[in-house]
């Protein structure tokens, strides 16, 4: 793989994970209090470590960081929060649900990142695999809780049967 590819590659992912890392932080420092508070502290510090990581295999390979994308991937974040959702607070709690499901897109996006860099690093011999098959492993794991977290947002939202309060039904 080309030097100039995988750094516009990595830079990509790079942006995403600054997203991620601040979306994650976010959703923790919300659900501090809450029965799942600690998991989600957990979960936030291991994704920037994720990306700190990442940080790292970049200077190990000499690459350079596009500033400009890691700005991108904080305005974004940032950005996102102010987006519309119908109401100023959102007291049913359908924004947290949505937040896990983006936040599970970008942590099945890492693990994705980190298969290609096992593929890449054999050819390359530049990498630790070992250490990247960790961090995929952890990834799948973050998955798992992510969608655990999921199903009790979507039961904190959904739980009534939808299909007999809906419009036109009865």
């Amino acid at each position: 793989m080309s030097a100039d590819k995988l750094a516009i590659y990595l830079n990509d992912h790079l942006a995403g994970a600054t997203f991620g890392t601040g979306l994650a932080r976010r959703i923790a420092r919300r659900g501090r209090n809450g029965a799942h508070g600690a998991e989600l502290e957990h979960l936030a510090e291991q994704i920037a470590e994720d990306r700190n990581y990442l940080l790292t295999i970049m200077g190990e390979l000499g690459l350079p960081v596009r500033r400009y994308k890691v700005y991108g991937g904080r305005v974004a974040e940032l950005l996102e929060r102010l987006k519309p959702n119908g109401v100023l607070h959102d007291p049913s709690g359908l924004n947290s649900l949505m937040e896990l499901e983006t936040l599970r897109l970008g942590v099945e996006g890492k693990a994705l990142l980190w298969r290609t860099l096992l593929r890449t690093g054999q050819r390359e011999g530049a990498l630790d695999e070992d250490r990247i098959g960790q961090l995929l492993e952890r990834a799948l794991e973050q998955i798992d809780t992510l969608e655990a977290l999921r199903m009790v947002a979507v039961e904190a939202n959904f739980s009534q049967d939808v299909y007999s309060t809906a419009p036109g039904k009865r």
